[in-house]
């Protein structure tokens, strides 16, 4: 009971600070987690050491355009994601969403639906807690760079989670699947979005020419992918557990059935993997786990925006909306595929 009190104590204080404090950002001085040192950490330099801009910034760029054109829809595509991240993540860990903590980086869309606060073990929600923040500054760096495009309406709730499931084991769970109930099943429903942020970031990254763009698409795609390898190592770790009250389902078979379900709706062959693999599909033939979903030569799988708005929409057609979006997503690339104009106004 005490230790229950205490952390309840811990996660209102926090929340209170965000509240209070995340919808701007705070100084570097600033203690935001009761939990941090008061003793600044080693890593601390002093300006004079970093030995100037020579040695410190990155050359010229050999093609000195900040932003292309056409990087921007591409980007603002990316944008749909990061908002259902975010949403997703700051709702569990904390029991509320940007609205609350950085409403100006909505531009006007609508809350998301069904999103809640989740019963995340101390591990679990250190790691969802900090991925929830990073996804308010993953926002706030697109807008900063492209500009930004509203919220579209985001279907979080565990009914929409509950079908996603159904359409991977091919009948309905008894009970319904509950992404909020415990912190195993929290991260199998994670699995099922981020590493589809990886993929579109890896797919945009040949299309995008601006340097300010691309260093953009380079920081978001690094952070996504570790976002996705952390949640994969936490479920490989318990991969031959079985997924209560499922009798007989391991975490193994979950996550190997949301892959399948994604490659069956993106339609174009395989692009993701699950905790295990048969040889031919493993890191270079001879081994049948699988951390890291990457292809024969152990590099990222890609998915075009109509690929993954297929399996979003979990309708394995990107003419049709539903599923997490189920008015259709937002930006330019996403309403020509639906053949209708942005929802609210058009920010660029």
């Amino acid at each position: 009971m005490v230790a229950m009190a205490s952390s309840h104590t811990y996660h209102t204080s926090l929340l209170l600070f965000l509240l209070v404090a995340c919808s701007c950002r705070a100084s570097l001085d600033q203690v935001v987690d009761p939990a941090c040192p008061r003793v600044k950490p080693a890593v601390a330099v002093v300006a004079e050491d970093c030995g100037g801009p020579a040695l410190c910034e990155s050359p010229a760029p050999h093609t000195p355009v900040a932003v292309f054109p056409y990087d921007v829809d591409p980007m603002h595509f990316a944008l749909n994601l990061e908002f259902t991240e975010a949403e997703f993540f700051l709702h569990a860990a904390f029991g509320v969403g940007l609205d609350q903590i950085a409403p100006n980086l909505t531009l006007g869309g609508p809350p998301p639906i069904g999103a809640m606060k989740a019963k995340l073990d101390e591990v679990t929600w250190r790691v969802i807690a900090e991925f929830g923040l990073q996804e308010i500054g993953h926002i706030r760096a697109i807008e900063k760079t492209v500009g930004g495009i509203p919220r579209p309406k985001i279907d979080l709730s565990p009914q929409n989670f509950a079908r996603v499931m159904d359409e991977a084991f091919g009948h309905p769970l008894n009970p319904p699947f509950d992404p909020y109930i415990d912190s195993l099943n929290f991260l199998m429903a994670t699995y099922v979005i981020p590493y589809l942020g990886l993929n579109g970031y890896t797919g945009t990254n040949p299309i995008i020419d601006g340097y300010a763009t691309k260093r953009l698409l380079a920081g978001l795609l690094g952070v996504e992918a570790g976002q996705d390898a952390v949640i994969r190592t936490l479920l490989f770790e318990r991969r031959q557990e079985t997924v209560p009250p499922y009798k007989g389902i391991t975490v193994a078979e979950f996550t190997d059935r949301i892959s399948a379900t994604r490659n069956r709706l993106g339609k174009c062959g395989v692009r993701d993997e699950g905790l295990t693999v048969p040889p031919e599909l493993s890191a270079e033939h001879r081994i049948c786990t699988n951390v890291l979903s990457a292809d024969q030569d152990s590099l990222s799988y890609t998915r075009t925006p109509a690929q993954l708005l297929r399996i979003l929409y979990l309708t394995g057609n990107e003419h049709v909306p539903g599923g997490f979006y189920p008015e259709g997503a937002n930006g330019k690339i996403a309403r020509q595929f639906l053949q209708k104009p942005m929802q609210n106004n058009y920010h660029v």
